[in-house]
C-alpha cells in the first residue's frame, strides 16, 4: 500500500479557535486537496487540516462522485449535511455493501480501517477528525495525486 500524507493548503478558515459561528450561506468554498478525487469542493470550518489537533471540514461532492477505498492516521468523523452518502467499510468500492446516508446520517471511520464513499446526486459533508490529515489509498493507482 502507498501512503499518501498530504499538507493541506487552508482555503479560509471561516471561524477562530476561540469560539466558531458560521452559516453555511457563509462558507467559503475551493478546490479540494488533490489527494481527492478531482471535482469535490471543500471549506474549513475549523482548525488547520495540515497540523497536529482538531479540524472540522465540510465537502462538497457533485453528482456520480466516487472515493476509492482508502484509510486516515486518526479516526474519522462524517456527518451528511444534505444529499446522498454511500459508505462502506473494506479494501474496494462496492456500493451493494455500503450503507445509503442521508442528510443527518453520520459515520465514524475508525483510525486505519479502510472506506469508500460515493454519492449518486451530489453531497454536502462535514468531516472532523485529528490532524495532520492524512488520506492512503488501498490501490495506489486510485491516488489522484500520482496521475
Amino acid at each position: 500500500m502507498l501512503k499518501t500524507t498530504v499538507a493541506v493548503v487552508i482555503l479560509v478558515s471561516v471561524a477562530s479557535s476561540a469560539g466558531a459561528q458560521v452559516n453555511s450561506a457563509d462558507l467559503k468554498w475551493g478546490p479540494a486537496p488533490a489527494v481527492f478525487p478531482k471535482g469535490v469542493q471543500m471549506a474549513v470550518l475549523s482548525g488547520d487540516p495540515a497540523k497536529a489537533g482538531q479540524f472540522v471540514i465540510r465537502l462538497k461532492m457533485p453528482a456520480d462522485y466516487k472515493i476509492p477505498a482508502h484509510h486516515h492516521p486518526t479516526d474519522e468523523y462524517v456527518t451528511v449535511v444534505s444529499g446522498d452518502l454511500g459508505l462502506g467499510m473494506g479494501d474496494k468500492l462496492d456500493p451493494a455493501k455500503s450503507a445509503a446516508l442521508t442528510a443527518g446520517g453520520f459515520a465514524v471511520a475508525p483510525k486505519g480501517m479502510s472506506h469508500y464513499a460515493f454519492s449518486k446526486a451530489g453531497a454536502v459533508v462535514q468531516v472532523s477528525a485529528e490532524g495532520p490529515f492524512g488520506m492512503t489509498y488501498v490501490n495506489p493507482q486510485d491516488d489522484p495525486t500520482k496521475k
